[in-house]
């Protein structure tokens, strides 16, 4: 055989095992849910693959596990924009009724959480809540920031946070049986 000069591995290729753990993991333990966790991360790949491969890119980004995270964030955010678009569209054409009866803003998150319970009582949250939560809390983004993801004035958010922090202490305390 010749000596046949093999072509540079696809930077994409090059990181997939490595980074796929980290991305997974990122998308799982926000959204609970392992089919949509691997559906973004495949997302994610995809993404990253047309990104290197984008014609008339004067240089392909640096594919690293921080850089497909930050898409896989992205990903996600995108998926609970499409929740709540189609859980205000399904409340317009009558299919939900209901309003928000939340409880006086006393906030006391210094008590103890079992993660197992509370990582439940955030799954039955709604889209958008579990959205809002997860951003703020879990990734540490700014309320201006989780505002700018969720495609919300800053007030909204921040009412939207507050009555999700309500109702996830709500579904904890009654799922969970804690009397905290």
């Amino acid at each position: 055989m010749g000596t046949e000069e093999v072509p540079d591995e696809d930077p994409v290729a090059a990181i997939y095992h490595r980074a796929l753990p980290h991305v997974y993991g990122y998308l799982l333990s926000r959204c609970g849910d392992v089919s949509l966790a691997e559906d973004l991360a495949a997302e994610t790949f995809m993404a990253a693959v047309a990104a290197v491969r984008e014609p008339g890119r004067p240089e392909a980004p640096s594919i690293t596990t921080g850089w497909l995270v930050g898409v896989a964030r992205h990903k996600l955010a995108d998926h609970w924009r499409r929740s709540i678009r189609e859980e205000r569209s399904h409340a317009a054409a009558g299919a939900r009724a209901g309003g928000w009866a939340g409880d006086a803003l006393d906030d006391p998150w210094d008590e103890w959480l079992d993660t197992e319970a509370a990582y439940a009582a955030l799954r039955s949250l709604s889209a958008p809540q579990r959205a809002a939560l997860t951003l703020r809390y879990l990734d540490g983004l700014p309320v201006a920031d989780v505002a700018a993801h969720l495609g919300r004035s800053l007030h909204a958010t921040e009412t939207l946070l507050a009555r999700s922090r309500a109702a996830l202490r709500t579904v904890y305390r009654e799922e969970g049986r804690h009397d905290r």
